[in-house]
């Protein structure tokens, strides 16, 4: 007898959501860290700059082929061996630097390593989202719900624990407790038991390896609902996030209010986290479609706003009224993709996603950054705005947007 057919049980989902707060919060510890190492190393903020990017871009790389790995070897399986390697990563910052051999190398190939062995964890993660839901008798939507708000809390609380653990201990001691949580998150994985759904014939592993491997690009363009969903993320990452990190830190630098520009991304991360958690709110009075658009409108029209740099209260409201509309986007992705897509086939599109994701900014920052040094920035600041708000409508008013409603769920 298989777990799916035994009585309905929260414990699987309970334990995802540990697992999936303890790995956010490590590695959004790691996401501030990691610079703040390199420049104090180095010397140089350049040099810093090009640590993070060149560390990241071998887990950009094989992303694809690691959701191959994902929905071949096991969702769970998968999230246990990423976080605990990922971890034992992190244990080696402080065990290099204690035998003296901390050095820009060192600190490059641990980067490298652990971006190799941790780049999969989240998408292992939101591919077993619905294998925990159908044990727990929850909706799709709820169980994306909670898991898109647990990630938004982790990731928002990360850099802050990691501030104060800098003001009490060196910089590689800290590395320790960031390797215990993110240990944590593998050990919560490890305890879930839950049968993984899969299709009894996967076409796709009848095919080469290459197949295999790009199968989450071929999934994407022949699910129309999936490919508008996923054009959307594309938006938000080459012209939305350079915002937030280029763009608003040189306008709070100028300005000389650093706390005000740590008060408005901590108050747009928490109405994000609010609003993803009433996702399964908003489906029962508007359909997919609408949802998606009211999220590209509601982040595009305060961008526009926001970039004629009002005074600071107006600021914080945009920013609110920006967060709150971002926050059902993610768990609408996730169930839309959790929904269309093949279970054999999950772990490769979410794998895609974090491929888009984390590298479109990469690409989008560097023009970014020229243009801001060579234009005012108050010009690039509404040129990045009238961009995003653009797409937001292009994308919104797409005849192919309503496909998005045959991944609701009818009783």
């Amino acid at each position: 007898m298989t777990l799916a057919s035994d009585k309905r049980s929260l414990k699987p989902l309970i334990l995802l959501e540990l697992a999936n707060f303890s790995g956010f919060f490590a590695g959004s510890m790691v996401f501030m860290l990691y610079p703040w190492l390199s420049l104090n190393v180095t010397g140089s903020s350049a040099i810093a700059g090009i640590v993070v990017a060149v560390t990241s871009i071998p887990g950009l790389l094989i992303s694809p082929l690691i959701g191959s790995v994902i929905d071949k070897f096991g969702r769970r399986r998968f999230a246990v061996i990423s976080e605990w390697a990922t971890a034992l990563c992190n244990l080696a910052v402080p065990l290099v630097a204690l035998f003296g051999g901390i050095n820009l190398f060192s600190i490059i190939a641990i980067g490298v390593v652990r971006s190799i062995l941790g780049f999969g964890g989240p998408s292992s993660r939101k591919s077993l989202v619905p294998d925990v839901a159908e044990r727990g008798g929850v909706t799709l939507e709820r169980a994306n719900s909670i898991h898109e708000s647990v990630a938004a809390a982790g990731f928002a609380t990360g850099p802050a624990i990691a501030a104060l653990l800098l003001s009490m201990m060196n910089q590689y001691e800290v590395f320790y407790a960031v390797a215990a949580i993110g240990a944590l998150s593998g050990l919560f994985a490890f305890l879930i038991r839950v049968h993984e759904r899969h299709e009894e014939h996967d076409a796709s592993a009848d095919g080469n390896f290459l197949f295999y491997a790009t199968q989450g690009f071929r999934t994407l363009f022949k699910t129309p609902s999936v490919l508008i969903v996923m054009m959307a993320f594309v938006t938000l990452a080459l012209i939305y996030i350079p915002i937030e990190m280029l763009v608003l830190p040189r306008y709070f630098s100028m300005t000389e209010n650093p706390a005000g520009l740590g008060f408005l991304l901590t108050a747009m991360a928490a109405s994000t986290s609010a609003s993803s958690l009433m996702f399964e709110v908003f489906t029962k009075h508007f359909s997919f479609s609408t949802i998606l658009r009211i999220g590209l409108l509601g982040v595009g029209i305060p961008v526009v706003l926001m970039a004629f740099l009002p005074d600071y209260i107006f600021m914080i409201l945009l920013g609110v009224i920006l967060g709150f509309a971002w926050g059902p986007l993610a768990p609408l992705l996730n169930t839309v993709i959790q929904r269309k897509v093949p279970a054999n086939e999950r772990g490769r599109v979410f794998s895609l996603e974090m491929t888009i994701w984390s590298g479109g900014p990469m690409l989008s920052m560097v023009v970014v950054g020229l243009a801001i040094d060579a234009f005012a920035l108050q010009s690039v600041y509404l040129a990045l705005g009238l961009l995003t708000l653009g797409a937001a409508l292009l994308i919104s008013f797409n005849r192919r947007t309503p496909e998005l409603n045959t991944a609701e769920f009818h009783d």
